[in-house]
């Protein structure tokens, strides 16, 4: 599809039918995710196609206690927000607990690793968390889901996983030096699935010259 239309309706889909993906579609997606830049150009990240059902639990398994524990903060937080606002937040909670229990059904879940000795990280010294390493690994995961995206796919972006990073190597055989960075189910979705999107304007999200003005 067109490249505007697929980042302006890109939402996170996270319900999804088990419905097997075709293989020339899923090769589609992961060759886009290929596609994307890296530091140096040295694509120092990996991408595991989980498929297995049983893993596919196991990390279901390790994700679902973080939702849970998320949901009463964020439940407390709607409270102050105006009703409209709080009635879209109320549906991607609905949603996201949706996921936290089917992510097995999931017929595929991408995991991103990297491995930081090969990634410049040029902010691994400022008094601050780091974050330029990322950006090696996350233009392959918008890759991934703009592709999913022009396919019909669902998709949604997760990181939760990221807080259970030795239950999930041990799980999936990752070598000491790789490390995840993202997790992300991908399948047809059981509802409408992508649609316009609801963000900030330009004007609030950029300024000219200086950060101020």
């Amino acid at each position: 599809m067109e490249l505007y239309d697929a980042m302006s309706t890109l939402r996170a889909v996270r319900r999804i039918k088990p419905d097997p993906i075709p293989e020339a579609v899923l090769d589609r997606v992961l060759t886009a995710a290929t596609w994307a830049p890296t530091g140096g150009n040295h694509q120092s990240w990996h991408m595991i196609v989980v498929k297995d059902r049983a893993l596919k639990q196991g990390l279901e398994d390790l994700y679902r206690p973080h939702w849970m524990g998320y949901i009463p903060g964020y439940e407390a937080h709607m409270k102050d927000m105006p009703p409209a606002a709080a009635e879209s937040s109320r549906r991607a909670l609905e949603s996201g607990t949706y996921l936290a229990t089917h992510m097995h059904e999931a017929p595929v879940i991408c995991v991103f690793c990297f491995n930081p000795s090969h990634i410049t990280v040029t902010d691994a010294e400022q008094p601050r968390v780091s974050v330029v390493g990322g950006g090696s690994v996350y233009p392959a995961v918008q890759n991934l889901l703009l592709a999913a995206r022009s396919e019909g796919l669902g998709c949604v972006l997760t990181t939760l996983l990221c807080m259970e990073e030795p239950a999930v190597k041990k799980l999936l055989e990752i070598p000491n030096e790789w490390h995840t960075a993202a997790h992300v189910p991908l399948g047809y979705p059981v509802l409408g699935g992508h649609g316009v999107i609801n963000r900030k304007s330009v004007e609030k999200m950029s300024s000219v010259d200086r950060f101020t003005q």
